[in-house]
């Protein structure tokens, strides 16, 4: 079970600073790949946009530890291994959300090597979720997957963290 809104870092953080500030978010993205290396995209409740597992850092945890919390809270898998493969810093890494939340994003991006567990289609944050083929995502799916994929074949190209 998951946090809610109100009860999260962020959330607290948000009510305090109001509105119309921009905000600094930490979270991580993961990459999770079955054995026939299909990508695990969930179905966002919140916008209905398909996605990789991802979310905002809480206080008291790693980058790691909420990297393996977000997917077990989306998907219900356990991350037992993961690799950082990408950093996001820069201002171009500002958004604003649906709520009109503008974030400048400091987001880890993670492969995970390895899983144990069943996956959940429906949880908490998420409307339903499965593994897709490279040319087969649904529609709508969220802009960063894609960048998301190339940085991580820069990755596993180059052997070096991809910066952005």
């Amino acid at each position: 079970m998951s946090l809610s809104w109100e009860d999260s870092y962020l959330g607290q953080i948000r009510s305090l600073a109001g509105d119309e500030r921009t905000l600094i978010l930490v979270g991580a993205r993961c990459i999770v790949r079955d054995e026939a290396g299909r990508l695990l995209l969930i179905k966002r409740s919140d916008n209905g946009f398909w996605a990789l597992p991802a979310g905002a850092m809480e206080l008291g945890e790693s980058i790691t530890d909420c990297a393996i919390r977000e997917v077990r809270e989306e998907t219900g898998l356990i991350a037992t291994a993961t690799t950082l493969c990408a950093l996001y810093s820069s201002p171009e890494n500002t958004n604003t959300n649906m709520y009109g939340h503008t974030y400048q994003q400091f987001s880890a991006l993670f492969r995970v090597d390895a899983y144990e567990g069943e996956l959940q289609r429906v949880t908490d944050e998420t409307t339903d979720a499965g593994f897709f083929g490279l040319g087969e995502f649904p529609e709508p799916t969220g802009k960063s997957v894609r960048r998301s994929l190339d940085d991580l074949e820069a990755f596993e190209r180059t052997g070096k963290v991809v910066m952005g």
